[in-house]
């Protein structure tokens, strides 16, 4: 995987934390809400936290969300102490 591709891959899934809202005429920080669940995708609505009204979506297609879980990293499993069996 080439350079270029590596820095690619960093901008493929965003998130907004912040977006313009009409009603509160001001860039406003928004919490992302899930809409709908479909066979190849799902859809985000995002939410103003000031007046609550809709500012924007995001899909997210099957392949990215795949994409995003291989990326994440993974948290080791806890193992479960070994039990002694006494005969």
């Amino acid at each position: 995987m080439g350079r270029g591709r590596m820095s690619q891959q960093q901008f493929e899934n965003f998130t907004a934390s912040s977006l313009y809202c009409g009603k509160c005429k001001a860039a406003m920080p928004v919490r992302e809400r899930l809409l709908l669940i479909l066979p190849d995708k799902e859809i985000f609505d995002y939410l103003c936290t000031g007046c609550a009204s809709s500012v924007g979506q995001r899909e997210v297609t099957a392949g990215e969300k795949l994409m995003a879980q291989r990326a994440a990293p993974r948290r080791p499993r806890r193992r479960a102490p070994a039990q002694r069996i006494q005969l």
